[in-house]
C-alpha cells in the first residue's frame, strides 16, 4: 500500500495518491492532473477512483479532467449534485482499491455533502482518515460557506458537531489524519502548520474535539471570529459542480508572448488588469503604471482570488522570465482562466522600449522610527488577529483582505506609511492604492519583523485567542 500526500504550499492544500495492488485512488486532486497520471503509469497501476471530500471553494479541483483522461469514476458523498457523471455514494458505502477499502463517512457541517474517507488496510484495520475540510489539525472547517435558504452557519456548525462526535471521534487513537488543508488556508481559523496527525493527538490538542464540550459551546467557538470568505469562493464552487475547461487548453490560449506594442494596445483597449508577479523588491524599483503587484513566490493564488475577486477578469501578466506558464497554472488553480498573454521579456522589455515607468518609495524601519517622531501616519495591513496580538501603538488596522473597505481612511495629501509582517502584503496594498491615485503611499521594507528591532512604541504581545 502506498499513501502519498501531495502538498501545495501556495494553496495550503493536500491531495492524496493511494495505491494498492495495481489500483489507485486520488483524493481532492489539483486542476493540473498529469503528475497523478505519470505516477500511476510509472508504477504500472490504473487510477480507479477520484474521491472528492466536498465541493471545494478555495481551488478548482482536477476531478473532471482526470476522469476524462483516465476513465476513473468520480465519487462524492451523499446529497452532492453535479453536472457531470459521478457516483453519489451512500453513507458507509465501501469502495475497493486493490487489497484495501475506502469507506465513505458522510460528515455534513462544512458543507452538506462533506464526507471523510476511511481507509482500511488489507486486514480490515482502520488505518487512516482523509478528513477533507471536516477536520483539520488544530481546527475544523468553517461552517459558513454552504448557507442556503433556512440553513444558517449555526445550523451547519451543529451538523459539524454531530458529524465529528458520531463519525470521527469514535475512531481509535492511532488512526492517521490526512486533512485537505494546513496553515494559511481560508477554510478554517487556527490550522496547524503540520499536515499529518492522528485521531488521538487531535482529541488532546484540537479545541473543537474537547470531550466535555457541549454543542452550544462548539457552535459558539467555531463561529466566533470568522472573517468573511473571499469573494471568489462561490465561483470556484460553481466550477467544481458544473465542470470547467481543461487546463492544458487554458495554457495554450493564455501563454502568449506579447510585444511591448501589443501589450500596451491590449491594456488600453480592454479592461484587463496588468498583474505583476515579480518579487516585491523588484517591483518597488520600477513597474508599469497602474499595474497591481501580487508576487508569485508568496501566497499568490489565494491573494489573487481575494483581491481581484472576479474569476472572469481579463489579465495581462508581467512575470519573471521563464515563469509565465507557472503563473498561468497557478491562476487557473483558483479559476482565473482569462489571461490574455504576458509581456515578452518581462519588465525589462518595457524599460528598453522607453515606456513610462512608476516606482514605489520604500523605507527602512529605522527611518519609520524617525518619521513617527514627526507624527507620521501608519497603516497596518496584516490580518486582524496579527494586529490584535501586537502592533505599533499609533497604527491603524486596515487588513489587506478588506482594503476596499478602508479606502476612505487613507489620506489624499501628505505621506503615509504602510506595513505588513515581512514586506509582501504591504507592497500588494501599496500597488493597489497607487493604482487608485494614492501616490503618497510609502512602503516599510521588512514589515513588522523589522519594526520589532526598533524603539518604535508597540503594544505588549498577547495571544489573540485569550481576548474574548
Amino acid at each position: 500500500m502506498i499513501i502519498e500526500q501531495i502538498y501545495t504550499g501556495c494553496l495550503a492544500q493536500g491531495a492524496y495518491y493511494i495505491e494498492s495492488n495495481g489500483e489507485v485512488a486520488i483524493i481532492d486532486p489539483l486542476r493540473e492532473v498529469q503528475d497523478y497520471i505519470n505516477k500511476a503509469e510509472k508504477n504500472k497501476a490504473k487510477i480507479k477512483y477520484i474521491f472528492e471530500t466536498h465541493f471545494h471553494a478555495d481551488f478548482v479541483s482536477g476531478h473532471v479532467t482526470l476522469a476524462e483522461k483516465t476513465g476513473a469514476k468520480i465519487v462524492y458523498g451523499p446529497t452532492a449534485k453535479t453536472n457531470f457523471d459521478a457516483i453519489i455514494a451512500e453513507d458507509n458505502q465501501v469502495f475497493k482499491v486493490g487489497e484495501i477499502t475506502i469507506t465513505v463517512l458522510h460528515t455534513p457541517g462544512h458543507t452538506m455533502e462533506s464526507s471523510c474517507f476511511l481507509l482500511k488496510d488489507k486486514n480490515g484495520k482502520d488505518h487512516a482518515i482523509f478528513s477533507g475540510d471536516t477536520l483539520f489539525l488544530g481546527d475544523v472547517g468553517r461552517p459558513d460557506l454552504a448557507q442556503k435558504g433556512d440553513i444558517t452557519e449555526k445550523d451547519l456548525a451543529g451538523f459539524l458537531f454531530d458529524s465529528l462526535r458520531n463519525k470521527v471521534m469514535p475512531l481509535v487513537d492511532d488512526v492517521i489524519v490526512y486533512p485537505a488543508h494546513g496553515a494559511g488556508s481560508a477554510c478554517g481559523k487556527n490550522l496547524s502548520k503540520e499536515t499529518v496527525g492522528t485521531i488521538g493527538n487531535q482529541k488532546e490538542t484540537n479545541y473543537a474535539l474537547r470531550a466535555n464540550m457541549t454543542k452550544e459551546e462548539f457552535i459558539k467557538e467555531v463561529t466566533d471570529g470568522l472573517l468573511p470568505p473571499p469573494a471568489y469562493f462561490p465561483l470556484n464552487v460553481k466550477l467544481n459542480k458544473e465542470g470547467y475547461k481543461n487546463i492544458d487548453d487554458i495554457i495554450k490560449t493564455s501563454a502568449k508572448p506579447l510585444s511591448v506594442k501589443d501589450f500596451e494596445m491590449i491594456a488600453n483597449e480592454t479592461d484587463a488588469i496588468v498583474l505583476d508577479v515579480r518579487h516585491q523588491t523588484e517591483f518597488v524599483k520600477g513597474f508599469i503604471p497602474q499595474s497591481i503587484f501580487i508576487g508569485i513566490d508568496g501566497g499568490f493564488a489565494p491573494w489573487v482570488g481575494a483581491l481581484i475577486k472576479d474569476i472572469n477578469q481579463p489579465i495581462l501578466l508581467v512575470a519573471p522570465k521563464g515563469r509565465e506558464e507557472d503563473t498561468i497554472t497557478r491562476l487557473s488553480r483558483v479559476g482565473f482562466d482569462n489571461v490574455l498573454g504576458y509581456l515578452d521579456g518581462s519588465f525589462e522589455s518595457w524599460q528598453k522600449a522607453g515606456k513610462e515607468v512608476d516606482s514605489l518609495e520604500s523605507v527602512s524601519a529605522d527611518i519609520l522610527e524617525e518619521k513617527i517622531k514627526e507624527k507620521a501616519i501608519v497603516f497596518d495591513v496584516r490580518k486582524p488577529g496579527e494586529f490584535t496580538s501586537e502592533h505599533i501603538i499609533m497604527a491603524k488596522s486596515t487588513p489587506l483582505d478588506f482594503l476596499n473597505d478602508h479606502i476612505a481612511e487613507f489620506p489624499k495629501k501628505g505621506d503615509f506609511y504602510i506595513h505588513c509582517a515581512g514586506g509582501y502584503r504591504s507592497v500588494i496594498a501599496a500597488s493597489i492604492l497607487k493604482s487608485r491615485g494614492f501616490h503618497n503611499v510609502i512602503d516599510v521594507a521588512g514589515g513588522y519583523s523589522a519594526i520589532r528591532n526598533t524603539n518604535i512604541e508597540r503594544t505588549a504581545a498577547v495571544c489573540p485567542s485569550t481576548l474574548k
